[in-house]
């Protein structure tokens, strides 16, 4: 029997924010789109539904929404109150006829029914229509409805608006259309064809539109952080470990997603220069979408602009980044600006756009040419006329990644530990079965090369044929035989003995483990390594071998209050969607929000109250089962404490010479984040506050529970 080395994932989590619920009904089923957090594509789920009862409809999952951002943009009072400012001004004929489109909760529906009831519309034949495709939603909104009266006042429809007709679900073409279908990337939730299919066929002529006008600011900038986002090449080349992702001419064959990346750039505003610059200016209200000029809304477009630098000094690369958004609501002066320096909010970020290859050389006062351009669903960038990068089209064995897997592939010191970990092993065992239970690349690469003789199991099941092709290009320049390796393109949960040709794995078993939170505490490492159990050999070797829970107690206001539970939003009760939209702050008696993942690093202000403490111990060389933690927390720093941050900590080696942190000082991960009822003030040598965990391995979920004491 040969020995074995078997590698699980240290992969991430899908962004929560950035988690996109676009759903397609048919019949009982949904199907769901949502992002791969490997490569950033998106991927459809069939999830099956219940029918809708109108008297009785059932509450959507707690965790199913918790993870979106619609808690947050619910509390984001200066959205809130420029939207009913543009509605009421919009809403002056008591006959006006308002659709709703994407109406998730129904506040601008409710808006807007408030507004028609003002001039004397329930009496002259004005309507509100709120759409909403995601039957989740939809069936929240109602109990929204209800709890405001409003439940004979808007027309739900649980439908995509391409879906509505005219005659059928609305009497007669809307005069008033009201919506936010806006990322922060503005275009990537379907804007465009979604208000060109409601002009044509659902709206009267010269309708009123809430937004009116959207105007995306950019700038040119310099950031060694964000250029490890991006450049894994020349990253590879300063570790110069003798691994190669992307080898020899090959630069390309792994490169970020060629799209904009919604980021907090805020917190890095030590470590870039910037000057911001006007770069599109989108309207809404005319019967057509507007870019710079009037012109066909279903082709194309694209415009030549001139960006001067104003900074000194040279830089050796330059990195284009959209900054922020002016949402201009009324036409008037009615707006949301969106950028540095605003108010933290979570459901629009600033986002960032990488160039391809090294960057551009600039000097002061050196003008550059820029071409913007965007199609249906986004806006693209490309910096001088003859720079091809943007265009260039990709072969089929070419993977375009996330940045913070693609920094944590080029990280010197994260592959010096993986590098250094798998060589111990195999002077163990010479020629070791070796599975990969996740898409990890690198660690697929490295045992190849390490050990001619090994054979490898990569599962992929995010990168599936793509990771396939990908080795067979590669396998030459890291100098072993793609017959080493043998792709699955499953997941941990979905292997059968049959993929293994009925073989155990020997005595190395090296996982590779995920981060541990995904819309919930989960610690993947554990769950797959209990899976496979029944398939590795008494002595298989794990790595990691242990799994060390870590938390810290921190200030973290922006967060809290974007989590804060719900009660009054412009007049409208909203409390009856806390529990479902995973409320987090002023919460009654004992109840507690979820544990949500975040980038900390990215949470508005933060401050760490306390030292760093150990909760739980996971021992990966056995199945693992229920467990429970306890610590007592002393703070080192005065401050409010809103909850705390948690993290594992993986120990690599049996020795436990090895360990990889992602706790909160680490930009590539995120960590789980459990906010408090209510803000705690603490003082060193006076506060003390005590956390308990336990572990339940049929649900791979940590529950936290916390109880804080005062000295005198």
């Amino acid at each position: 029997m040969p020995s074995c080395c078997c590698l699980l994932g240290l992969g991430f989590p899908s962004p929560p924010s950035a988690l996109r619920i676009l759903r397609r009904r048919m019949a009982s089923r949904a199907f769901q789109l949502r992002l791969n957090p490997l490569t950033g594509d998106s991927e459809w789920l069939v999830v099956e539904e219940e029918e809708e009862e109108d008297h009785h409809p059932t509450p959507p999952p707690k965790q199913l929404l918790a993870t979106t951002s619609y808690l947050d943009m619910l509390n984001d009072s200066a959205r809130n109150r420029a939207y009913r400012r543009a509605i009421e001004a919009a809403v002056t004929d008591p006959s006006s006829r308002v659709l709703d489109i994407g109406a998730g909760t129904g506040l601008l529906s409710m808006m807007a029914a408030r507004a028609l009831a003002a001039v004397g519309g329930e009496t002259r034949g004005g309507s509100v229509s709120a759409c909403e495709s995601y039957l989740p939603m939809g069936k929240l909104m109602r109990r929204v409805l209800r709890a405001n009266g409003m439940e004979n006042r808007v027309k739900v429809f649980h439908k995509r608006s391409d879906e509505l007709k005219v005659g059928d679900d609305l009497d007669s073409p809307a005069d008033i259309l009201v919506s936010e279908i806006l990322d922060s990337e503005l275009l990537g939730e379907g804007l465009i064809p979604t208000l060109q299919q409601a002009y044509d066929m659902l709206l009267a002529k010269n309708p009123k539109i809430v937004p009116y006008r959207a105007t995306t600011y950019g700038q040119l900038v310099e950031s060694t952080f964000l250029w490890k986002l991006h450049d894994l090449h020349n990253n590879e080349a300063n570790a110069a470990d003798g691994v190669w992702l992307t080898p020899g001419e090959m630069e390309r064959i792994v490169s970020v997603k060629p799209q904009q990346h919604a980021m907090q750039c805020d917190a890095l505003e030590d470590e870039i220069r910037l000057n911001p610059s006007k770069f599109l200016n989108l309207t809404f209200g005319n019967g057509q979408i507007v870019i710079v000029r009037p012109i066909s809304r279903y082709e194309q477009h694209e415009m030549d602009m001139f960006m001067l630098l104003f900074h000194g000094g040279y830089f050796n690369w330059i990195l284009l980044g959209q900054s922020s958004t002016q949402l201009l609501l009324d036409g008037r002066d009615n707006q949301v600006v969106r950028g540095r320096n605003a108010d933290w909010c979570d459901h629009w970020k600033q986002c960032v756009w990488f160039m391809q290859g090294k960057g551009i050389p600039a000097t002061e006062d050196q003008v550059l040419s820029l071409r913007a351009r965007h199609n249906q669903t986004s806006i693209s960038y490309q910096l001088n006329i003859n720079d091809e990068a943007c265009d260039r089209s990709f072969k089929g064995d070419h993977l375009t990644l996330l940045p913070e897997r693609i920094a944590l592939y080029g990280d010197k010191d994260w592959r010096s530990a993986l590098i250094n970990t798998i060589k111990n092993a195999l002077t163990v065992k010479s020629s070791p079965t070796c599975v990969v239970a996740d898409d990890s690349l690198f660690l697929a690469l490295l045992i190849s090369s390490m050990s001619p003789t090994s054979k490898v199991i990569a599962m992929y099941p995010g990168l599936r044929d793509k990771g396939a092709a990908y080795l067979r290009s590669v396998a030459d320049a890291n100098n072993f035989s793609i017959d080493q390796i043998q792709v699955i393109g499953k997941r941990a949960s979905s292997i059968t003995a049959d993929d293994l040709k009925h073989k155990k794995w020997g005595s190395h078993f090296i996982l590779e483990v995920k981060e541990c939170f995904r819309g919930k505490i989960y610690v993947s490492g554990s769950s797959v390594r209990t899976l496979l159990d029944s398939m590795l050999s008494e002595d298989a070797f794990i790595m990691p071998c242990k799994g060390i829970l870590k938390l810290c107690a921190m200030s973290l206001p922006d967060l809290w209050r974007s989590r804060s539970s719900l009660k009054d939003v412009e007049g409208f009760d909203h409390s009856v969607v806390n529990e479902t939209l995973g409320a987090c702050g002023y919460l009654p008696g004992d109840q507690q929000g979820p544990c949500l993942p975040y980038y900390v690093w990215q949470c508005g202000y933060t401050k760490k109250l306390s030292k760093v403490y150990s909760l739980m111990d996971f021992n990966f060389s056995e199945p693992i089962h229920s467990c429970f933690g306890k610590t007592k927390i002393e703070f080192s720093h005065d401050g409010t404490c809103h909850g705390f941050a948690v993290w594992i900590d993986w120990v690599l080696d049996e020795r436990k010479s090895v360990v990889l942190t992602t706790g909160p000082d680490n930009r590539y991960w995120k960590q789980g984040v459990q906010l408090f009822s209510k803000p705690v003030e603490v003082n060193p040598g006076k506060s003390v506050m005590h956390v308990e965990a336990s572990f339940d391995p049929s649900t791979g979920e940590i529950t936290f529970s916390s109880s804080s004491t005062t000295c005198s």
